[in-house]
């Protein structure tokens, strides 16, 4: 989707409260929240569902309030580390912290297995700015943003990540 059709889609929904323009953004960034979500979750495709589908209620509810100073990806992946912080907290309210992968969850092989295990070994930060920097791609200022950490933070995270995601890898076997 190009920046301006983008900002249209923005527009329709925000003045004329349209929800084919909605569905067409939500279409759009789906995969992407999709697919950190499953990161965060280690592969609960069930939570992940939940959680995006909260997101995107939820910028449903706050675009009014978007200002366009950041992509609405940024935004979006702002809404969706909220979610996932609220929902790690009400976990943690009633002690139900499981960090493994959900048994519905089935790796392609065992690389992908061991690279999701080596990330459940990161804590929440270090997984999230992990997986926004190398898989969605994005920059360390567009993860301090979302975030809301100081780009030095963010450059500890993914090195306190890497270090240990490759510590996990060694001790399993990869070189």
């Amino acid at each position: 989707m190009r920046r301006i059709d983008e900002k249209i889609l923005i527009t329709r929904v925000m003045i004329l409260d349209d929800r084919t323009a909605f569905a067409r953004l939500v279409e759009y960034h789906q995969p992407a929240i999709r697919r950190f979500f499953l990161h965060q979750t280690m592969g609960d495709e069930m939570l992940t569902d939940d959680l995006a589908q909260e997101t995107f209620i939820k910028l449903y509810y706050s675009i009014r309030q978007y200002k366009g100073l950041s992509g609405l990806a940024t935004y979006l992946y702002r809404i969706a580390f909220n979610i996932y912080q609220d929902h790690l907290r009400q976990k943690k309210a009633t002690d139900a912290i499981d960090d493994y992968p959900h048994p519905s969850y089935t790796p392609v092989n065992d690389v992908s297995m061991d690279i999701n295990q080596a990330l459940s070994t990161l804590s929440t930060h270090e997984r999230a700015c992990i997986t926004l920097h190398y898989i969605d791609d994005l920059k360390v200022e567009e993860i301090a943003q979302i975030l809301s950490m100081p780009q030095g933070t963010i450059k500890s995270h993914l090195s306190r990540g890497r270090n240990k995601m490759t510590q996990y890898l060694k001790n399993n076997g990869y070189e």
